[in-house]
């Protein structure tokens, strides 16, 4: 099979057959469009044509490029799916990149605000809503609901009217594989959600979204992405200010509040308790950052 036509076919089944979301989707495709263009640099226009040395030298070729060990690793993993694939759809006998391994990625923390950080935050974006902007009210119920239910901000845009229920504090999210999970949020999050929901109409025009654009249709993850960026920069530290970084600081602080490790693993949609178990060491680093600067003897 053509490895253009392959990619694209894989791509395709990602999306259908997995329920991959669009975002990944795109990381993959982007992925092995690099792959296929390198194949076709070394005369490989088929996809029984890949073989491991080639996996190698693409992989190389990207390190040379100066790409981090974290993207050096998901090519290698997108390249393994994509073999795996092939050999299972009959499009190539053998599975190329099976023994194809990449640099270990270096595993940093994350960045996690402090209570005063996003307590700062949200007196913020509560006072910009008080002048009764509906962009502004939208705006507070945002930032409030990705720190009260640590969502993912695709979750976030894809909500519906009817997957926030004000009455039981919960919202139904699609997470990551199609997974569906109801997610609890406090009562300040209901509060702004609430005077949302009461201007809504006055932005909103697509008929089910539950957070709609200045242009009244659903909202997308950019302005998501802007919004928290320009919170975060005023905001004293360094690292990533999108708004992972509030997902990342709400399991911190229920951590550090002592919720039970499987319960926020259970919130915030981890298929593997490692994943979760990242911010229990969050948690022990700032201890140990507290214990430094506040014990005599320390």
């Amino acid at each position: 099979m053509d490895l253009t036509r392959a990619a694209d076919d894989f791509a395709s089944y990602l999306a259908a057959d997995r329920g991959f979301s669009p975002h990944t989707v795109r990381s993959y495709r982007s992925d092995l469009s690099q792959l296929v263009d390198f194949a076709a640099e070394r005369g490989a226009a088929e996809s029984q044509d890949l073989d491991l040395e080639l996996l190698r030298d693409w992989l190389w070729r990207s390190s040379q490029a100066g790409l981090a060990k974290s993207s050096l690793a998901r090519r290698a993993a997108a390249a393994r799916s994509f073999t795996a694939w092939l050999v299972r759809t009959k499009a190539s006998p053998t599975d190329a990149a099976t023994r194809l391994r990449a640099p270990k990625s270096d595993h940093h923390l994350p960045r996690v605000l402090t209570r005063e950080q996003i307590g700062g935050i949200l007196d913020r974006v509560a006072e910009r809503a008080d002048t009764g902007d509906p962009v502004a009210i939208r705006d507070r119920a945002i930032i409030e609901l990705l720190y009260a239910s640590a969502l993912r901000v695709s979750e976030l845009t894809g909500l519906s009217l009817g997957d926030v229920d004000l009455g039981r504090l919960t919202v139904r999210v699609l997470g990551k594989g199609s997974k569906e999970r109801v997610v609890p949020f406090g009562v300040p999050a209901k509060h702004a959600l609430g005077e949302w929901l009461r201007v809504r109409d006055a932005l909103a025009e697509h008929p089910t979204a539950f957070f709609a654009g200045a242009k009244g249709q659903r909202l997308t993850s950019r302005t998501v992405y802007e919004l928290v960026s320009k919170l975060l920069d005023t905001v004293p530290g360094s690292g990533p200010s999108g708004p992972h970084t509030l997902r990342h600081t709400a399991a911190t602080h229920l951590l550090d509040g002592g919720a039970d490790l499987r319960g926020v693993q259970e919130m915030l949609g981890h298929a593997s308790l490692a994943t979760t178990q990242l911010y229990t060491h969050v948690s022990t680093e700032r201890l140990r950052e507290s214990y430094r600067t506040a014990h005599p003897r320390a």
